[in-house]
């Protein structure tokens, strides 16, 4: 949104509202009609998909360089992901009908929203790439340097049991993976903390998709530069 000319943002200003989002919390299921825009300020909500056998897997981490919900301005009407908060947040929140009525009368709007819409499926493109052919430690930490980015510090408040949901992992698996990068003193965990102790290193670890990513939501992109 701070991409958009003052006079494009005013058409949604006076309509957004600030809440909570705690952590944990569902905000939709997939098939769900997307009744809400989140426009997060902190933390993260990710997008899961849930298999019949229990498992999820993330397929987009939003923070604040991204929107929940907009494709509902595009056409679609209802959510193909389960929405999380992943970890606890500010958001600012918007009526589905205010920004599909607001998207329609104003075609920068529209084009920010739908090169959004392309920024997360090239993520979600790339993290499919990744879950198939990288290492669980070079996934694992790309996802830590991701959420380190959102949540802007080197301690984050997850556990091995979220983080083996998110990597679509056994719960033991991650936690091998967190002793040898502990071990290397790239970071220290506790009982639901990680700490980044070794931001450098860890991007040594980290596969290629990492600056993939981060290149695919610097601003330059929403802008369409």
């Amino acid at each position: 949104m701070a991409s958009l000319p003052s006079a494009d943002f005013e058409l949604l200003r006076p309509h957004l509202k600030t809440i909570e989002l705690v952590h944990a919390t569902v905000l939709f299921d997939a098939g769900d009609a997307i009744k809400r825009v989140y426009f997060p300020h902190t933390g993260i909500i990710s997008l899961v998909v849930a298999l019949k056998d229990g498992q999820t897997i993330e397929v987009a981490m939003i923070g604040f360089d991204s929107i929940v919900g907009a494709s509902v301005a595009l056409g679609r009407g209802f959510a193909l992901n389960k929405g999380i908060v992943q970890a606890s947040s500010i958001a600012s929140i918007l009526d589905a009908s205010r920004l599909r009525k607001a998207t329609e009368a104003n075609v920068a709007l529209r084009e920010t929203l739908f090169r959004h819409e392309q920024a997360v499926l090239a993520r979600a493109q790339q993290s499919a790439a990744s879950n198939a052919t990288h290492t669980v430690e070079a996934r694992l930490a790309r996802w830590l340097l991701r959420s380190h980015d959102l949540l802007g510090g080197a301690t984050l408040p997850l556990t091995q049991e979220f983080l083996g949901q998110m990597l679509s992992v056994r719960r033991t698996s991650v936690s091998l993976v967190a002793k040898t990068l502990q071990k290397a003193e790239l970071i220290k965990y506790g009982r639901g903390r990680i700490q980044i102790t070794d931001l450098r290193g860890l991007k040594n670890v980290a596969c290629e998709c990492n600056a993939a990513v981060k290149a695919q939501n610097r601003p330059a992109l929403l802008k369409g530069s």
